[in-house]
């Protein structure tokens, strides 16, 4: 089906295909020197010390949660049991790799004007088993880091940071995925940048970016630097390395067309978020005083992934007269990422808590939904919204 108003749309242009048209010239298409190039294009971007590229935004989560069980910082290693507190509305490969590593899933509730989760919620929820935070950035909107790197420091908790709907978004001048001790980013088709699939982790943190290089590929030494925080000092033989197993990793490794392509992508990245930055400050004028719907609040400095809308608390409208008249538009519409996740069966599997009732999840997941934002101006479409009236 076709609609006048998408979720996504392609950002490519004659560069991608380029791009593209170079690996196949190369014939070289496993992982290699464009992805190398694109992790220190991206690092650079983001302001952190280093980057992994990986095949998803999915499998960035898991690499992040499984780099943590094999540090030699005893301060900062994971453990099954140990409990992670999580927002209730997010993606799923938010939660799966803590199910995955055996660690308790604490779903806290979200505030219903930012989306984020709720720093009360937060600190209720920690208790002695407690050892990190997963917080993420929902739709393009930062999370209150100074509040939560509080609680973390006065409970010596870790902070990490499922950034995949957010790249590009800033708090204080700096960037989202940069907060914790490691972020996460999707490269897939619907955001930012595209690379078809895609995702990253950055972090300062020279031990944890050779676990990550380690587990990527196989858990095997060969993408290890000589010197390196894993094994120590690599034989000088590369055969002996070759196929030397030392962490049971995954193979999560990206091909060179989607490092070509990352490396083209996130030279307009700057641009592509003004865009949508531009479009989500008209959204925001026109929509502030709608007398049944809520949109989200700005905390910093959005990357707006999309336009999410919720019903007032109080108002007669239903979704479904709501998304009746936005089929009717032409606007391709989902729910507000998952919901409340907690709801979902899959829970039944987790080791988990939910703290408190959860009600402004329930909220959105009842009587939310999200539109597109693009890279190009929306103006007719954010009109057509603004306009409506039950």
């Amino acid at each position: 089906m076709t609609f006048k108003f998408p979720l996504a749309t392609f950002t490519w242009d004659a560069e991608e295909y380029a791009a593209i048209q170079s690996v196949i010239d190369s014939n070289m298409f496993s992982m290699g020197p464009r992805v190398a190039q694109f992790e220190r294009e991206f690092a650079a971007f983001a302001g952190s010390r280093f980057s992994v590229m990986v095949n998803s935004g999915s499998s960035a989560n898991l690499a992040m949660i499984a780099a943590l069980f094999y540090t030699k910082d005893k301060s900062r290693r994971l453990r099954p049991g140990d409990e992670v507190i999580v927002p209730a509305v997010s993606w799923s490969t938010t939660y799966y790799p803590l199910h995955q590593y055996g660690l308790k899933v604490k779903f806290v509730d979200i505030d219903l004007q930012t989306l984020n989760m709720d720093v009360e919620q937060v600190r209720q929820a920690v208790g002695p088993r407690t050892r990190a935070i997963l917080a993420v950035n929902l739709l393009g909107n930062p999370c209150d880091f100074r509040a939560l790197q509080s609680i973390c420091d006065e409970h010596k908790l870790l902070l990490l940071e499922d950034n995949c709907e957010s790249m590009g978004a800033k708090l204080d001048g700096r960037q989202c995925g940069t907060f914790g001790l490691m972020g996460t980013y999707s490269t897939f088709f619907s955001h930012h940048i595209s690379t078809m699939e895609g995702g990253l982790i950055c972090t300062d943190d020279e031990e944890l970016h050779h676990i990550l290089l380690c587990l990527r590929a196989h858990g095997w030494t060969r993408n290890l630097p000589h010197q390196n925080l894993v094994t120590g000092t690599k034989s000088d033989d590369p055969f002996e390395e070759s196929f030397k197993f030392v962490l049971p990793g995954y193979n999560l490794r990206p091909l060179e067309m989607e490092g070509a392509l990352g490396s083209t992508q996130v030279k307009k990245l700057p641009g592509l978020v003004a865009e949508r930055r531009r479009n989500g400050v008209l959204w925001t004028a026109r929509m502030a005083d709608h007398p049944d719907l809520m949109i989200q609040r700005e905390h910093g400095e959005s990357s707006w992934f999309g336009f999410s809308i919720v019903i007032r608390p109080g108002s007669a409208v239903t979704r479904p007269q709501l998304l009746g008249h936005l089929r009717e538009l032409g606007f391709e519409c989902r729910p507000i990422v998952t919901g409340n996740f907690a709801k979902n069966p899959v829970v039944q599997y987790f080791d988990h808590e939910v703290v408190g009732s959860l009600e402004n999840a329930n909220h959105i997941d009842q009587h939310g939904l999200f539109v597109g934002n693009h890279h190009y101006p929306i103006p007719e479409a954010v009109e057509a919204i603004a306009a409506l009236r039950f």
